[in-house]
């Protein structure tokens, strides 16, 4: 994966972009507006957000933020973490009671398993109340993998069965299947808490791949890279959550994103490993237990990118400067797809 050096400046203006609702990071920019334009009609991103009537619902947008609308529209429940199924006809995701407060750590322990078709239609509730925790589509999309406290647990969607058990190896939340179907990854105490790690899916072997304060992995299409956000040490006081990459061995640490002032979170790819998404949010978290954080995209060619004055970071990374990024409505948890949906 090319991570080349890149020299462009980015400033921050809300406004019109190309005829979406970008309140983009240099919306004047030309370079911005470019990104714009190429991700345009690149498929849909889903994620939650806020509605008219104040609860959480699932909402779709093209990737520069145009076409959005309301796929869930449930005024008497709250909605979140979504997933597109690997042939992207299905769309996975949690459903709460009106006015649960949806925790950053905690979601995929809250409320009920959903899955609807991709357009938000024809939803079906899977189990009860709590039941079917940290939900992972399998790589064919008949399974789920579950984690809880007695461990990993794949579950067939159609008989409701356990079909397979592993111990969760101190692995605690956000569980999350391979594309390929080879490993899990997810959030454990392994030595520390708050360490990202990879387990082989059949022999529940575990490897460790960054420790300390780092957390919501996901995986590139490739299944041999995690994404994940990160508050490194030897910041002065708390600190902030930048974006990094690493192969599933832990082996090569690399940043994608980072600036003093914001947390880094949602950190997702475009099914062809292109473009990262991941919300912009000035307070710790993620925004779930208020109303979300910009979306943004920025292409992974552009990483490591630096924003802002950022003087400590950038002298951590001196390869990078800044790079246009696309930043869209405020959400949680977005997800991509290039699939033909949501059309209007």
């Amino acid at each position: 994966m090319s991570l080349k050096k890149i020299t462009l400046a980015t400033v921050i203006v809300s406004g019109w972009l190309m005829g979406s609702w970008a309140y983009a990071r240099g919306a004047n920019d030309p370079r911005v507006a470019q990104l714009a334009e190429e991700v345009r009609n690149k498929g849909w991103i889903v994620y939650a957000a806020r509605s008219d009537n104040g609860t959480w619902d699932l909402f779709l947008m093209r990737p520069d933020g145009s076409q959005r609308r309301n796929i869930t529209n449930t005024p008497d429940y709250e909605e979140g973490g979504p997933r597109f199924s690997p042939d992207n006809k299905k769309l996975l995701y949690r459903r709460f009671v009106k006015g649960t407060v949806i925790n950053h750590d905690k979601w995929g322990f809250q409320g009920d398993l959903m899955i609807a078709d991709s357009d938000g239609s024809t939803p079906v509730q899977i189990g009860g109340d709590r039941e079917y925790p940290w939900a992972s589509w399998s790589p064919d999309g008949k399974q789920v993998a579950c984690l809880n406290l007695k461990g990993i647990q794949v579950v067939d969607l159609e008989t409701k069965k356990i079909v397979r058990k592993l111990p969760r190896q101190g692995i605690y939340q956000q569980l999350c299947w391979s594309p390929d179907g080879q490993w899990f990854c997810g959030v454990a105490n392994t030595r520390i808490m708050w360490t990202v790690v990879r387990m082989n899916a059949q022999t529940g072997e575990l490897n460790i791949v960054h420790e300390f304060q780092s957390c919501t992995p996901d995986w590139f299409p490739d299944s041999k890279h995690i994404i994940f956000p990160c508050r490194p040490a030897g910041q002065k006081g708390y600190g902030f959550t930048r974006l990094y990459m690493d192969n599933g061995d832990g082996k090569e640490t690399r940043l994608i994103y980072g600036e003093d002032g914001y947390h880094i979170y949602g950190g997702a790819l475009s099914p062809d490993g292109k473009y990262v998404l991941f919300t912009r949010s000035a307070q710790d978290g993620g925004g779930s237990e208020e109303s979300g954080a910009p979306i943004c995209v920025m292409r992974m060619d552009d990483a490591p990118a630096v924003a802002g004055e950022s003087v400590t970071l950038r002298k951590a990374h001196p390869e990078a400067t800044d790079a246009p990024v696309l930043q869209l409505i405020d959400g949680w948890e977005p997800c991509w797809t290039y699939a033909n949906i949501g059309a209007q």
